[in-house]
């Protein structure tokens, strides 16, 4: 069974559920994708009211995940969806869309690039939610501008560089 918590940031209500993996406590979680979600609404262009769904998983259901939607069968580190216009019922606040992450992933890129696995969290729902709002880094150009705003928001959150 899925644990589930609501917390707001900067007008967008975050929900988080914990499906597989040995994430951390569900508090800290939620604590994280709140600073996270908070500091990527103030700096990116992702200003006004809504709800986001982060889904705490491990590999195996974002390979499948993966493979569904992207036509990639293997596992990933973040997963974005935004949702389309028509996904928000009249008068009900609008539905960002949802991030995915996989545990065994997550925990093996931050072991591996020595990070903390905290700062690593947050980069990727800070890049998972930036993906929502359009972002992209298919492009020199793009990933230039991605990576440049997820720099100065990790900044404002006291977390270095993740791409030194």
């Amino acid at each position: 069974m899925a644990d589930v918590a609501v917390q707001a940031a900067a007008g967008i209500d975050v929900e988080c559920i914990v499906e597989a993996g040995d994430w951390p406590p569900e508090d800290a979680l939620h604590d994280i994708c709140v600073r996270a979600v908070a500091a990527a609404a103030g700096h990116a262009e992702a200003a006004g009211r809504g709800t986001l769904t982060i889904l705490f998983s491990d590999d195996a259901v974002i390979q499948a995940l993966n493979a569904r939607f992207r036509g990639k069968d293997k596992p990933t580190n973040v997963l974005s969806f935004p949702a389309p216009a028509a996904a928000t019922m009249p008068g009900a606040p609008r539905h960002i869309g949802d991030i995915a992450l996989a545990y065994e992933t997550v925990a093996r890129e931050a072991e591996t690039e020595r990070k903390p696995f905290e700062h690593h969290l947050t980069h990727l729902v800070v890049h998972g939610f930036l993906h929502l709002f359009g972002y992209d880094h298919e492009t020199p150009e793009e990933a230039e501008e991605m990576e440049n705003l997820e720099r100065r928001i990790l900044e404002s959150l006291a977390i270095g560089d993740p791409y030194a």
